[in-house]
């Protein structure tokens, strides 16, 4: 049997995945098994996450028996392929040609112009010109960073953040991201005024509603706490008081590849900040940094040791990886990177370093000591695999019951983030679905209406006519025998009627990947019993720092072991293309 038909047969891949390999197979009759397969794995490793197919990591890619051919056979095949480009260096690929060999991977030939775009766009970016900053501006950074002259790396952020263009600002939860980020806006826009400059033309963005409102606030609270402390309030009052999603800014409709800004139409921008830049995927990034003008600061924020984007890349990491390198020339990155370790959060109830720097270093026997120890605020229910069953019960309902009695939207929009349970499966008995028809039933009874006084949702898709975003969570409540749905956004709470909303599901229980962007005062993470892909390093550390006070975690030992030993690695040219040996 030959090996195409092997990995059809084998089940390992999506019917589109097929469909494309058949499709060349008309286009080229010629084309051989190798090949083929080839087609059919780039378009899999995509749906995967993956920016390309790479032949030499395929048993990773796919798990099953089948015999692989040797890397040197996997390059013949192609090169003998009509519809395959082959690519030596970063310039426009054939049209014509729907894959693309590059560096020993296989594209489909639109990722493969996502990273050269990206690339491109990132040098234009960071070949600005900047202007050294005024000695007011030196004042106002020694102010704002007192421990500037002890190696403080918020005042070292700050500081780089004036001498580039573009800088990456990484770190893990707590350890002032964008506390820092908001002092730099500050400075820049001290700065201008020192020029005699209008103010800069600031925007703060995020993947999701809840992380941008999460930046908006924190952006907003720095502003007040340093216009009380004696600060120029005219510096403090221009500072942006909301954020976007990176959707919206960049006008982008569910169903539409083409957004309203672009290269040709360019945002009217001066500085743009990105929180949570893990979870941009390579497509969307592409399209932001294209439609930045020339002389533009790019900002972006994020914590490379968390899940990366569901969509294909791992941007924030590659240009980690490009900013980390030895600066040369023609490495337009190099230096552009500060990263933050110390945490600034005070909460002497809940330590969660221990456990989360264990699994950050892949050190599975520490993390299960630190667990079965206890540390203030972190308590291990070993080998509970019902978070609904025994003692349980009454506490992880608790929060959510609170919700049943209250009646004010403010207030509930409260409750909504205080608690979650937190899955990494989506379907299955551990999964969001059934927990969540499990919790309602609980909550409000089995005869309960479908939005019943309590409910919360979660929006699944984007919907600008609505100005709800997907990973938006809202509760229903009940007024005078209407169900009206509360959401939070910069004006206050929202009301929709449960029918005009945009696809939603129950949101007490939620995926990890769902979680992502957002903090809650009580995390419940209902690890699998089952071996499962899905499970990895970056999702229990993902899922272990959305808690603010409290963490509960349920399971076997086995999956924690397994989840750390599973490290996401994706395949990607990113970081190459903005490296100092890149041929140009």
């Amino acid at each position: 049997m030959s090996l195409f038909d092997t990995l059809q047969r084998s089940g390992a891949l999506r019917p589109v995945d097929l469909a494309l390999a058949h499709s060349l197979q008309r286009l080229d009759p010629d084309a051989d098994d190798a090949a083929l397969a080839a087609a059919a794995l780039a378009s899999y490793a995509v749906a995967q996450g993956h920016a390309a197919f790479d032949p030499a990591a395929v048993a990773d890619l796919v798990q099953s028996s089948i015999v692989w051919p040797g890397l040197d056979e996997w390059q013949a095949s192609l090169a003998r392929c009509s519809w395959v480009w082959q690519a030596h260096d970063d310039t426009t690929s054939d049209e014509s040609a729907p894959l693309v060999v590059e560096g020993g991977r296989i594209y489909l030939r639109r990722y493969r112009e996502y990273e050269c775009r990206l690339a491109a766009a990132m040098r234009r970016l960071c070949m600005a010109p900047v202007a050294p900053p005024a000695e007011a501006v030196d004042a106002l950074h020694a102010r704002l960073f007192p421990k500037h002259a002890n190696g403080d790396a918020q005042a070292r952020a700050a500081r780089e953040a004036l001498r580039h263009p573009v800088l990456l600002v990484t770190g893990g939860p707590g350890t002032g991201k964008t506390t820092t980020i908001a002092r730099v806006l500050l400075l820049l826009v001290a700065q201008a005024q020192a020029d005699g400059q209008p103010a800069p033309r600031i925007a703060l963005a995020a993947p999701t509603g809840r992380a941008a409102d999460r930046m908006a606030g924190s952006v907003r609270r720095v502003a007040d706490a340093l216009r009380a402390d004696g600060v120029e309030p005219a510096l403090c009052d221009a500072l942006p008081t909301g954020a976007s999603t990176l959707h919206r800014l960049l006008g982008l409709l569910p169903g539409h590849a083409h957004a309203s800004a672009d290269a040709r139409h360019p945002l009217p921008l001066d500085v743009l900040v990105v929180d949570e830049a893990s979870m941009v995927d390579l497509a969307l990034m592409c399209k932001l940094v294209e439609a930045l003008p020339t002389g533009c600061r790019l900002l972006l924020l994020g914590d490379r040791d968390q899940l990366p984007s569901i969509e294909a890349g791992d941007v924030l990491a590659a240009l980690s990886d490009a900013a980390d390198a030895m600066p040369g020339n023609g490495a337009p990155l190099a230096g552009c990177r500060v990263h933050l370790d110390r945490g600034y959060r005070q909460n002497e109830g809940l330590v969660l370093d221990p456990v989360t720097d264990a699994v950050r270093r892949g050190d599975a026997i520490a993390a299960l000591a630190s667990l079965r120890a206890g540390t203030p605020g972190v308590q291990w229910h070993e080998d509970v695999l019902d978070p609904l069953a025994g003692a349980l019960r009454t506490h992880l309902l608790a929060r959510w019951s609170a919700l049943l009695a209250c009646r004010e939207p403010m207030a509930a929009l409260g409750l909504a983030h205080q608690a979650r349970l937190l899955t990494a499966l989506r379907d299955g008995p551990q999964g969001a679905s059934q927990l969540n028809a499990r919790i309602e039933l609980a909550l409000a009874g089995p005869q309960r209406e479908p939005y019943f006084h309590g409910r919360l949702l979660m929006v699944t898709e984007n919907s600008p006519r609505h100005g709800l975003f997907n990973g938006d969570v809202g509760v229903c409540l009940r007024e005078h025998g209407t169900s009206v749905t509360w959401f939070n956004s910069a004006d206050g709470p929202r009301p929709f009627h449960p029918a005009a909303l945009p696809a939603h599901v129950s949101a007490f229980a939620m995926t990890v990947h769902k979680a992502q962007g957002s903090e809650f005062d009580c995390v419940w993470l209902q690890l699998p019993a089952v071996e499962t892909r899905v499970l990895s390093r970056e999702l229990l550390y993902t899922a272990l720092t959305r808690a603010r006070n409290e963490l509960h975690v349920l399971g076997p030992a086995a999956s924690v072991e397994n989840a750390i030993a599973r490290q996401v690695r994706r395949t990607s040219g990113l970081a190459a293309r903005l490296g100092p040996e890149r041929i140009r």
